[in-house]
C-alpha cells in the first residue's frame, strides 16, 4: 500500500531532489535510477491487489503465465504505468478491459500505454502476460533468482529467492519497496507429483489436466514484493497450534519426503520463536495468513509467512556459532534469524533499500533477544558482543537513495550492537521492551524511513539519540572513549566521532559503577581518592584509548 504515513510523500519529494548528485557520484546507470527510484510512470497510482497466476515447468526451466495488477488513480491525467521484469524473461502483452495496449521498453522497465482515460479515484486492472527462463540463482539468496535443483529422490526441488535483486527478476510488478499491495492471490501450476508452497494460506488444489496441478494460495495482509516466493518440490506437511497474544496462529511446516522426523525435532524451535519474540517485539504481524516454515534447495530467506529453511537441521548457523560463545548453539540461527525479520522487514518495511538496516539490524538484535527470554540477559550480552568481530566497517550502513543501493553488511551486527547499546542508554528493560512493542504496533504494516525509526526511539525514550544514528549508521569510524588518569582526576572525551557526539556511556571507576556523559572536548572528574582502576562497560560499542602517562 503506497501512502501509509503522512511524511511518506514529502521524504520521498527530499530523496528525489539528492538523486541526481549521488547517482553521477557513484557512477549508477539510467537503469539502476528507473529500478530504484519513484518514476513518474509509478507514482501515480497506488497497488491494491496482485492476481500472479503461472506455470512452473521444471524440465525447461521457464514460467509462464499473467500477473493481474489492481491499482487506484492517485493523480490524474496520467496514461503510462511502469511495470518491472528483468530479462531473459520477456512481457508477451498487456492488456485492459479486453483492448491489448502498447508496450514500450527500456531494459528491465517496461511502459505500458493506456488506451483509456484514468479517473483520479478510480480502481482499475491490467492483466501482463509474460514468459521464459528466468535468471538461475548463483549463490542465493544472496545472488538470487531462480532455484532449480533436485532432492535425493531425483525430484526437481525449486525455489525463488530475489531480496535486493528484485521481485521482477522471476515475476512482472511494481517493483519497488514504498509501494505495497495490499493482498494477493497466487496461484502456481506444477507437476502433479509436486507441490508449490507460497506465502498466506492455501485456499484450493486444482486438477489442470492429466499431468498437472494448480496451487491457489491467497494473502490478506499488505505484503512487499521480494517476500512473495514459490517453493516447488516434495513436500510432506505437518503443523500445530500456537496460542498467542492475538489467539490461536496456525503454525505449518513443509518439509522434503526424507527429513520429515528430522524437521519434527529441528522445527521446536519455531514456537520457542514465537514466543520469544512475542514478547520483545508484540504479536506476530501475520495471523491472518498463518506461519509457514518451509524447506528450501538454499540457506534461507524472511518470505512473509512463508520462510524458508535451508539450514541443514543444526543448530547455530550451518552448525557453527557466529558469535564463538556458545550461546549461538543453543538455537537454530536460520528459524529464529528469518522468523524475526516477520516483524522487521514484513511488517515494518524500509522504503527505499538504502534503509535496509531497519531490516537486518533489528532482525540480527531479536537472535540475541531470544536468548534473552530463554536463557537471561547475560547469555544475550554475551552473544551480541561475540558478533562484534565480523564487522568490518567497510562502508556506512546507510546505502545510497533512489539507485536501488544498499549500505554496508555491517547492518547485521553492527546494526544490533548499536541496538544493544542504545539499551544500556535508555537503561531501563521494561522500556526498552515497550519501544520495540510499539515500533511494531505504532508501524504496523507501514513502509517507513530512517528518520520516522530514529525520531521514534528518541521520542519514546526521552533521550535525544541522533548523534548515535549519525556515528554508527553515517559514518564507518567506531567512537573512541579517550582518556587519562593523574592521581584522582580522570580525564575524559570522545574522538573519531560526528562533531555533536554525546553519548553517554556506563563506566566502572574505583570498582564503581557511574554514568558519564562526554563531549567531543575533554572533561574532568575527580574523585575523593586516588583512581586505581577504570574501564568502560563492554555493552557499550566502544574502543577505549588510555593517555595516562
Amino acid at each position: 500500500m503506497m501512502h501509509k504515513n503522512n511524511n511518506s510523500l514529502l521524504y520521498l519529494v527530499g530523496l528525489l531532489m539528492l538523486v541526481c548528485t549521488q547517482v553521477v557520484a557513484q557512477n549508477f546507470t539510467k537503469q539502476d535510477t528507473l529500478r530504484g527510484s519513484i518514476t513518474t510512470e509509478r507514482a501515480w497510482w497506488d497497488l491494491t491487489h496482485y492476481h500472479l497466476d503461472i506455470e512452473v515447468k521444471p524440465t525447461q526451466q521457464t514460467i509462464s503465465g499473467s500477473n493481474t495488477i489492481q491499482y487506484k488513480v492517485v493523480s490524474s491525467n496520467k496514461k503510462t504505468l511502469q511495470i518491472d521484469l528483468q530479462s531473459p524473461l520477456q512481457i508477451t502483452k498487456a492488456v485492459q478491459n479486453g483492448t491489448e495496449l502498447e508496450v514500450t521498453h527500456d531494459g528491465n522497465a517496461h511502459f505500458i500505454h493506456l488506451a483509456e482515460a484514468q479517473q483520479l479515484g478510480k480502481v482499475y486492472s491490467v492483466i501482463v502476460f509474460y514468459e521464459g527462463k528466468p535468471k538461475v540463482a548463483k549463490n542465493p539468496p544472496w545472488d538470487g533468482g531462480i532455484t532449480w535443483k533436485k532432492d535425493n529422490n531425483g525430484l526437481p526441488f525449486i525455489a525463488s529467492s530475489c531480496q535486493g535483486l528484485g521481485a521482477s527478476v522471476w515475476w512482472p510488478c511494481k517493483d519497488h519497496m514504498y509501494d505495497e499491495v495490499d493482498s494477493m492471490k497466487i496461484s502456481v501450476t506444477v507437476p502433479k507429483n509436486l507441490m508449490n508452497v507460497s506465502n498466506g494460506r492455501l485456499i484450493k488444489t486444482e486438477k489442470r489436466d492429466e499431468n498437472t496441478k494448480t496451487y491457489h494460495w491467497n494473502v490478506q495482509n499488505p505484503i512487499n514484493n521480494y517476500g512473495i516466493n514459490i517453493n516447488i518440490g516434495d513436500y510432506v506437511h505437518f503443523g500445530e497450534k500456537y496460542t498467542g497474544e492475538k489467539g490461536v496462529l496456525d503454525m505449518d511446516y513443509y518439509v522434503l519426503r526424507d527429513n520429515l522426523a528430522k524437521a519434527k525435532e529441528q522445527f521446536k524451535d519455531a514456537k520457542r520463536t514465537m514466543e520469544a519474540l512475542e514478547h520483545w517485539f508484540g504479536p506476530y504481524p501475520f495471523y491472518e495468513d498463518s506461519y509457514k516454515l518451509i524447506e528450501a534447495p538454499y540457506l534461507g530467506m524472511e518470505h512473509q509467512s512463508s520462510v524458508t529453511y535451508g539450514n541443514g537441521y543444526k543448530n547455530g548457523y550451518q552448525g557453527k556459532d557466529l558469535s564463538k560463545t556458545g550461546w549461538g548453539m543453543k538455537f537454530d540461527f536460520i528459524i529464529v534469524h528469518e522468523s524475526g525479520h516477520e516483524w522487521f522487514a514484513n511488517n515494518i518495511t524500509n522504503i527505499d533499500i538504502a534503509d535496509m538496516w531497519i531490516h537486518e539490524s533489528f532482525t540480527a538484535y531479536s537472535e540475541n533477544l531470544f536468548l534473552n527470554y530463554f536463557y537471561g540477559k547475560k547469555a544475550s550480552a554475551a552473544y551480541v558482543i561475540g558478533t562484534r568481530k565480523k564487522i568490518q566497517n567497510d562502508k556506512p550502513i546507510i546505502g545510497i537513495y533512489n539507485v536501488n543501493h544498499s549500505g554496508s553488511d555491517d547492518m547485521y551486527y553492527k546494526g544490533a550492537n548499536m541496538l544493544h547499546t542504545i539499551r544500556q542508554i535508555i537503561d531501563n528493560d521494561e522500556k526498552w521492551r515497550q519501544i520495540l512493542r510499539g515500533l511494531n504496533s505504532d508501524f504496523y504494516h507501514q513502509t517507513v524511513t530512517t528518520e520516522q525509526i530514529e525520531n521514534y526511539i528518541s521520542e519514546k525514550s526521552g533521550i535525544d539519540l541522533s548523534s548515535v544514528f549519525d556515528q554508527y549508521l553515517r559514518i564507518t569510524d567506531i567512537p573512541v572513549f579517550s582518556y587519562a588518569i593523574e592521581g584522582n582526576v580522570l580525564k575524559y572525551r570522545w574522538r573519531n566521532c560526528v562533531d555533536h557526539f554525546n553519548m553517554p556511556v556506563k563506566v566502572v571507576l574505583n570498582k564503581q559503577e557511574i554514568w558519564l556523559t562526554p563531549t567531543t572536548s575533554w572533561n574532568t572528574k575527580m574523585q575523593m581518592n586516588a583512581i586505581k582502576s577504570f574501564e568502560v562497560n563492554e555493552n557499550f560499542y566502544v574502543k577505549t584509548e588510555d593517555n595516562s602517562k
